[in-house]
């Protein structure tokens, strides 16, 4: 059983960063004295391809690369959810969304109530008495800061120290932003990614003596696409941008997106922190349009399709993790808060669902994980019906929850694909492979009882007919 938020405090509060942190021999031997500082940025509706070391030509993201080429890229990472607020949940708690029962984002989509399933009940904010990452950091002697999107709240109207909010959930700083309207300047920085980027410098300079943990969550990419003009014009006179999936105010954001980090990490040189700092990158979510759809990767946000939840991930720690090296383990968003613990030499009793990945970035071991799992119990603007999902191995079972719903044999009730011969998920082996199908089955429902997933059930108001698609945002 968890321990509550005040048992938590009352045991580690007692604790000092010495007392705390036991030494790690990093690399070749080398030992370090104190917690490493912790940089995790946090990209927006970025798909897994949208940068040139992810194997994009026409995007352009050179400090991204150079973090790849100082770090471990891995090629298998996933988001716990494919939307933002419950993979933002999990990123904070190390449990999965399910578990929170924080499974759609905040808000929500506006149904009509002619849908053939009726919404679960799902919490619409973080709860206080879950354990976040900066309040066990900040415990041990960390200080902790929050720049830029936070949306583990309904209300956006943010104010210190109100309940649901980042200084509420641990963070000594706070800078909150809010995504801009289509209607915004894209000349003063609509996306807040200078405001947010010059926040976290100036957080990192004055806390450079003492182990501190910068979340740096930006709104990019997420719409409205919007950038200056003649950044956009670069892109549209780019070669390749007559394809259909190159475009031109994505690249722009991108490299946007990417001047930011680029300053975060000279800041970090400048300081002489390179050696002593984890820098993180990632993103919530696969990339938000149709038209945006990265090959080979099928489908996109609010998908639980590789695009959708398969994301760009790279650690940098120097000393620890080897240069310019892959990692191909599947990993997940879950795992952050129990692998950063494990780095600042805490124990970590608190969390449930993620793995400390420590053996992974040091390139001297692996990971026992049975599977990854998802459950989205939603409808999503745009069309996209309510489904589940669990990766075992190289096989991944998906759930179409109004199929299932009547029954496990009806036709399209499941998908089924081998990931290693079938990225782009092509080819259903339903039919071909019926005991793998229950078998996979089998163990999602077991884990649903475990985490106790809100499901969805019949709506007794249902027009036959009606499509889903009809649903707003």
């Amino acid at each position: 059983m968890d321990k509550t938020r005040r048992e938590f405090l009352k045991t580690l509060g007692a604790l000092t960063a010495a007392a705390s942190f036991q030494p790690l021999l990093f690399g070749k031997g080398i030992a370090v004295k104190q917690p490493p500082n912790i940089v995790f940025i946090l990209a927006d509706d970025l798909g897994v391809h949208e940068m040139s070391c992810y194997g994009n030509k026409y995007y352009e993201s050179p400090n991204i690369d150079k973090l790849a080429n100082e770090g471990m890229l891995f090629t298998d990472a996933y988001a716990a959810c494919p939307v933002c607020s419950p993979t933002r949940a999990s990123i904070m708690t190390g449990k999965y969304p399910a578990r929170l029962n924080l499974t759609d984002y905040i808000p929500g989509a506006k149904v009509s109530g002619k849908e053939k399933l009726l919404l679960p009940d799902w919490t619409q904010q973080l709860k206080l008495d879950e354990i976040t990452i900066a309040e066990a950091l900040k415990e041990a002697g960390y200080i902790t800061g929050h720049f830029g999107k936070w949306h583990l709240n309904i209300d956006k109207n943010y104010s210190p120290n109100r309940p649901g909010d980042p200084a509420s959930q641990g963070f000594d700083e706070v800078y909150t932003t809010v995504k801009p309207k289509s209607s915004d300047d894209p000349y003063k920085d609509p996306h807040h990614v200078e405001a947010i980027t010059l926040r976290a410098i100036s957080f990192i300079e004055k806390n450079k003596s003492k182990p501190f943990f910068c979340y740096v969550a930006h709104h990019s990419i997420h719409s409205p696409k919007m950038e200056r003009k003649e950044l956009i014009e670069k892109y549209e006179t780019k070669e390749g941008s007559e394809i259909d999936m190159n475009i031109p105010k994505i690249g722009a954001m991108v490299e946007t997106l990417d001047e930011s980090i680029g300053k975060i990490m000279d800041k970090l040189d400048e300081l002489n922190l390179v050696d002593d700092t984890i820098v993180v990158y990632f993103s919530d979510n696969g990339c938000s349009s149709a038209k945006e759809y990265l090959k080979p990767l099928r489908g996109g946000k609010a998908q639980l399709y590789e695009g959708g939840i398969r994301e760009p991930m790279i650690v940098r720690w120097p000393g620890f993790v080897e240069a310019g090296s892959t990692c191909s383990e599947p990993v997940s968003s879950i795992d952050f808060f129990p692998t950063f613990l494990s780095a600042a030499g805490i124990n970590n009793k608190y969390q449930k669902d993620g793995l400390d990945i420590l053996p992974l970035l040091k390139g001297s071991g692996n990971i026992s994980r049975d599977a990854l799992y998802w459950h989205y119990p939603h409808y999503h603007p745009g069309g996209i019906a309510p489904s589940g999902a669990l990766r075992s191995g190289n096989y991944k079972l998906i759930e179409w929850f109004e199929e299932s719903i009547d029954g496990v044999e009806s036709d399209g009730a499941f998908e089924l694909y081998d990931l290693k011969s079938d990225i782009s998920e092509q080819r259903n082996l339903v039919n071909e492979k019926p005991e793998l199908v229950k078998e996979l089955f089998n163990k999602m429902e077991n884990w649903r009882s475990e985490v106790n997933a809100q499901m969805m059930q019949k709506n007794p108001e249902y027009e036959p007919g009606y499509k889903f698609g009809n649903v707003t945002g």
